[in-house]
């Protein structure tokens, strides 16, 4: 048994571990595996259009039918000032010419909302859990969800956030600390908000909330899962860990990087989506890291032309490779294999906590 359970009685799951979404590294594949594990595996749909959603869950229920977990972001639309648009543009100029990708894309708003149409998806499809990034969406929507039996999660990386959420109805909260790959899941402003690091975020927010808490950010291995329960989680969410499984859509030129990850070679920037996210260092993150960059996610519909290249000097240097802080603890190993491991590694660290 582990130290405890409601997170398992929660979800359906038989180990406390979540697979986070990564949106478009998470394939269908992955989140079966993952499902199939015991654990709970989860699709990243933020930018995927209705359709692509549709049959990707269709793939996943004709591979498992263990309970997994669809995630959409939750934001507003952006406000684009012609201003700094013109002035992103300029900076984003020379690389085009550098790469013959001709001029740097107008700003747009490139990717989908938790709208009416996402809802009735969710409704449609019906998974066990929904998650959220960036907060949660109108209350109406969420009962809806919940009405239909759908347990919702969303990510916290402040206290006040994980208040936020409980108070709303989400049913457990993932506290995401700094050291976490990809966006950040804050959705309030604040000085250093959302910069709080897991272990001195994850028993605060147990503190403050009555839902299970999902520790996130800089877990790759069992020692991490073990601290989780010990800081007072219920279980942990882990993503980079992931990106070293075969069923992860990992480009080639990202896995390559993965196995030369340092502890420093992470950073954080807005420069690929105009969101704070967390990803390996490159040439544009070490050039423009710290650049003005657009709303979310106008930012992204200026980088399209770079982010699309092909070339691999191109992908070296623009391709946005997401990973956390614990990326040089990345294994290759297949997804259940990779549960298999995390499991026993915890368990042999947690007294009490069952056979080994």
């Amino acid at each position: 048994m582990w130290p405890r359970t409601d997170l398992l009685d929660l979800l359906d799951i038989k180990h406390p571990i979540v697979q986070a979404p990564m949106s478009g590294f998470s394939s269908p594949a992955l989140v079966a595996a993952v499902a199939n594990a015991g654990a709970l595996g989860s699709l990243g749909c933020a930018t995927l259009p209705t359709e692509a959603v549709r049959d990707q869950v269709e793939e996943i229920r004709r591979a498992t039918n263990r309970p997994f977990n669809l995630n959409f972001f939750v934001h507003p639309a952006p406000h684009i000032d012609p201003e700094a648009a013109r002035r992103v543009r300029e900076r984003l100029a020379p690389y085009h010419e550098e790469f013959g990708l001709g001029p740097v894309p107008e700003p747009s708003d490139p990717f989908p909302r938790f709208d009416e149409e996402r809802l009735r998806l969710a409704l449609e499809l019906r998974p066990r859990v929904v998650s959220f990034h960036f907060g949660l969406p109108a209350p109406d929507a969420l009962r809806r969800l919940k009405q239909a039996g759908i347990v919702v999660l969303s990510s916290a990386t402040t206290v006040a956030e994980a208040r936020r959420l409980e108070a709303a109805g989400a049913d457990a909260i993932i506290a995401q600390g700094c050291e976490a790959g990809g966006h950040r899941g804050t959705f309030t402003e604040g000085g250093g908000a959302g910069l709080i690091g897991t272990m001195a975020l994850v028993p605060q927010i147990v503190d403050a909330v009555r839902a299970p808490v999902i520790a996130a950010g800089g877990i790759a291995d069992g020692r991490g899962i073990a601290a989780a329960f010990a800081l007072g989680a219920s279980g942990a969410q882990i993503g980079t860990a992931f990106l070293g499984c075969p069923e992860a859509t990992v480009p080639s030129i990202h896995r390559e990087a993965l196995h030369r990850a340092a502890d420093e070679d992470t950073r954080l920037t807005r420069v690929f989506t105009g969101r704070p996210a967390r990803a390996l260092r490159n040439r544009l993150t070490d050039e423009m890291g710290e650049a003005e960059a657009l709303d979310f996610p106008a930012q992204a519909s200026v980088m399209r032309a770079l982010l699309r290249a092909t070339s691999e000097a191109a992908q070296t240097a623009f391709l946005p490779m997401w990973a956390g802080q614990a990326a040089p603890l990345v294994r290759d190993l297949p997804a259940a294999k990779l549960i298999e491991t995390l499991v026993a590694e915890s368990r042999s660290r947690l007294p009490g906590a069952g056979p080994r």
